[in-house]
């Protein structure tokens, strides 16, 4: 089987997990020809499996003008309706206003190039990835091209999650879950989500594939019993908004003040770095924070050795796949009380679960394991067991390549 494996930007540094899939999928059989709307940066590329998925990656918007208007000619000469059809249908999808008309054309202009790339590789069948960006709209327009032009074609969806729930209409999620001949969504809280979009007829064809952790990259370790000072938690995740960064630093400035005094290292970069490095001199706790800017997959195991509590303190998360791994290296986990996560850590067995946005609980959770080096070992061992059990990387691709030839 060969597939066509769609992205708005791939490999990319937050999105390792991506590459993981892939190469699952080709471990079980499948030829993934990937595809990426964007290049990657220089500095997305941080590991040589990077470079490697990197330099065999079509990518869409380096095509050129010249390959542009060719690719367009081609598809109006083959089905001269169905093209002028496509263009329509992705004017419809798009938002009022010129500025998501514009955006629109953008996505049709994109289709009909990923169409044409997929045609001379032979391939008959898509699978587009959806977050907060054009992918899954990509995917279905080029999907839909190539029915109009008579080819037997099929294309399915993975839904990740929250970002994409924002704005359901924007992103027509239901009108790509209808169309997809399925979807997977990456966490039971997604697919819920989705079957409170579409009709009950639709929902035998949401499947829920995990997107798990590396088991052999990601292995237990021995970590001394630290104490309360001593102790070193571990953030890893996009500095932006809703990973709630700042949550963490506002519990850090509370345990400065009541004890313990943490150490904390967090792993990643974005827009929030300058506020957050600000903040973090406000509360008075810059010198216990320690910020590594973007690490790749091949430094991050190192990462999770060095730390005795892993916190990702979200305002929204599908699941968390930093957790899971986390979890695998035998981690305890403290982390948000919503959304997928309570998935994943089971609060009080693997971790501690908190409400989100609430810096004292956070706190509290965090001073708790601080100052309990059994209860940690405890956790860690369960997280470990319970990634195995559910969140395995390998046996989630294994899914995907089983419902690929389901239905393809």
């Amino acid at each position: 089987m060969r597939i066509a494996y769609l992205v708005g930007r791939y490999p990319a540094v937050s999105h390792a997990f991506l590459e993981r899939e892939v190469r699952g999928l080709r471990e079980n059989g499948v030829e993934v020809e990937t595809i990426s709307i964007r290049a990657p940066g220089a500095d997305e590329l941080l590991s040589e499996r990077d470079r490697e998925e990197a330099r065999r990656t079509f990518n869409v918007l380096s095509i050129g003008p010249v390959r542009l208007i060719a690719a367009h000619g081609a598809a109006f000469a083959r089905a001269p309706l169905g093209y002028l059809a496509i263009f329509a249908r992705a004017l419809r999808l798009a938002q009022p206003g010129p500025r998501e008309r514009l955006r629109g054309l953008i996505y049709f202009a994109e289709a009909v190039v990923v169409r044409r790339h997929c045609r001379r590789l032979g391939v008959t069948h898509l699978h587009a990835t959806q977050f907060a960006d054009g992918a899954g709209t990509v995917a279905l327009l080029a999907a839909d091209l190539a029915r109009r032009e008579g080819a037997d074609w099929s294309w399915s969806l993975t839904v990740h999650g929250p970002a994409e729930f924002f704005d359901v209409t924007r992103f027509r999620l239901a009108e790509k879950v209808r169309a997809a001949t399925f979807t997977t969504a990456v966490s039971e809280f997604t697919r819920s989500q989705l079957m409170a979009l579409v009709e009950e007829r639709h929902w035998s064809r949401i499947r829920v594939v995990h997107m798990g952790a590396d088991l052999e990259r990601y292995r237990p370790v021995e970590r001394p019993p630290r104490r309360d000072g001593d102790v070193r938690v571990l953030v890893v995740a996009r500095l932006v908004r809703h990973k709630g960064h700042a949550v963490l630093l506002q519990a850090l400035a509370r345990l400065r003040d009541q004890g313990p005094v943490l150490q904390l290292t967090v792993a990643g970069d974005g827009e929030e770095r300058q506020a957050l490095t600000r903040l973090a001199a406000d509360l008075g706790v810059d010198e216990q924070v320690r910020f590594l800017g973007a690490v790749g997959q091949d430094d991050l195991p190192s990462l999770y050795a060095e730390a005795d509590v892993f916190c990702l303190p979200t305002l929204a998360e599908a699941v968390g796949v930093v957790n899971m791994e986390a979890m695998a290296t035998g981690l305890p986990v403290v982390s948000s009380r919503l959304m997928g996560v309570p998935e994943l850590v089971e609060d009080g067995v693997s971790g501690l679960l908190v409400e989100p946005g609430e810096s004292d609980e956070l706190a509290d959770a965090l001073r708790t394991l601080a100052s309990d080096p059994e209860l940690r070992t405890g956790m860690g061992e369960a997280g470990r067991r319970k990634v195995e059990a559910e969140f395995d990387a390998a046996a989630e691709a294994a899914k995907l390549s089983a419902l690929l030839a389901d239905y393809v």
